[in-house]
């Protein structure tokens, strides 16, 4: 019996406290529903954050694609009026008198060729060079559009460019345009 007498002790001491005292009850659970409170304040005041970090990066970005759109046609504007002294030129080329010899005009027309190209490698273009003499330039698909080929008989022409046939463009970073180029293809002899 006092084995039975022991357990029934030892149970009384691991009652819960709040079992014992109806005060402590009542206080824990004021305190928990206080915390509850706070967590809900701390929460609703998280959200109200996280809004107003999405709504700062969505102006962010808009006020970013404004300002690119910007500095887009600023540069294009800057650029365009590069090119309007080579069309004042062409303009005066255009209004040589009649009296004028063909190789004047000519000149004219090669000097405002040069200033045009001029412009362009000033703002970063230049032309694909090509040497079609004696057949010193490869074809490179990346540099080249290949519209047709010629039939060459001379083995050191065969895959080298014979012709171009509009000159190509490009910046550091890439191939504005292709150069169209024609290609040696070299035939060989058939006996009969």
């Amino acid at each position: 019996m006092n084995d039975m007498q022991d357990l029934n002790e030892e149970n009384l001491d691991n009652t819960a406290p709040n079992e014992n005292c109806p005060e402590e009850t009542g206080e824990a659970q004021n305190e928990a529903e206080i915390r509850i409170i706070e967590l809900q304040k701390e929460v609703s005041e998280l959200q109200n954050k996280l809004a107003l970090a999405r709504a700062e990066i969505y102006n962010n970005r808009q006020r970013a694609e404004k300002e690119k759109t910007r500095l887009r046609t600023s540069v294009s504007d800057e650029r365009v009026l590069d090119f309007i002294p080579v069309i004042d030129n062409l303009d005066r080329a255009l209004n040589v008198p009649e009296d004028s010899t063909v190789s004047d005009v000519l000149r004219g027309v090669k000097m405002v060729h040069k200033q045009f190209l001029s412009v362009l490698q000033d703002i970063g273009v230049e032309v694909i060079a090509v040497n079609v003499n004696e057949g010193l330039s490869g074809f490179d698909p990346l540099l080249h559009d290949a519209v047709g080929t010629e039939e060459v008989t001379d083995p050191n022409l065969d895959g080298k460019i014979v012709q171009e046939l509009l000159k190509g463009y490009r910046t550091r970073e890439r191939v504005l345009r292709p150069s169209q180029v024609r290609v040696g293809k070299l035939i060989t002899a058939t006996t009969d």
